[in-house]
């Protein structure tokens, strides 16, 4: 019985010590780590970093665009960047790009779709994969870089999308926990 009692303690120690890797419910509290807290802010500030691009680039409310330039007026909301990118190692096809009726769509859904999975914490990795996308494009479309030879806040974004959505940041201050146990997900996993 002791060999038994002491295996089974010695296993509640290993889980104990090495708890939850992504931050969300610490066996030894039971509730949610300082981590999963960082993460969950992160999550909500990036979320919101791409939300207000989409309603700034929709409504022209004078922060990155002007109102007569809004997507609602008939803007562009690439042509602006992509037009910037001419010079550079990609500029050709970038510039191409710039203000397709397509590229815009895209571009606007990405944003809205993106800030808001990050917001409510559901769809992080859809979330991760698409915003990723969207960050290492801007990047190559930026490339030369002025201020370091590769590296510039795209990239972190990326990094930054991929880390919430490994360690399920969508579980704490978000929906994400309930949304991975509807049936929908269940079946679908990606769509967590």
């Amino acid at each position: 019985m002791a060999t038994i009692e002491g295996r089974h303690q010695r296993n509640h120690l290993i889980e104990v010590d090495r708890g939850d890797v992504a931050g969300r419910t610490a066996p030894r509290t039971g509730g949610a780590r300082p981590a999963a807290y960082a993460w969950a802010l992160a999550r909500i500030a990036l979320g919101w970093v791409f939300l207000w691009a989409f309603l700034d680039k929709t409504f022209g409310w004078g922060f990155a665009t002007p109102a007569d330039r809004a997507w609602v007026q008939g803007g562009s909301p690439t042509t602006g960047f992509l037009k910037g990118t001419a010079d550079n190692a990609l500029g050709g096809f970038f510039g191409g790009l710039a203000g397709q009726g397509w590229v815009d769509l895209l571009f606007m859904l990405g944003l809205l779709g993106v800030g808001g999975a990050l917001i409510v914490g559901a769809g992080m990795r859809i979330a991760a994969v698409a915003g990723g996308l969207m960050m290492v494009l801007m990047w190559a479309a930026a490339l030369p870089l002025v201020t370091n030879p590769f590296m510039d806040e795209h990239i972190v974004y990326a990094i930054v999308l991929a880390g919430l959505a490994m360690a399920n940041a969508g579980d704490t201050l978000g929906i994400g926990a309930r949304w991975g146990r509807t049936a929908l997900v269940k079946r679908l996993p990606i769509l967590k």
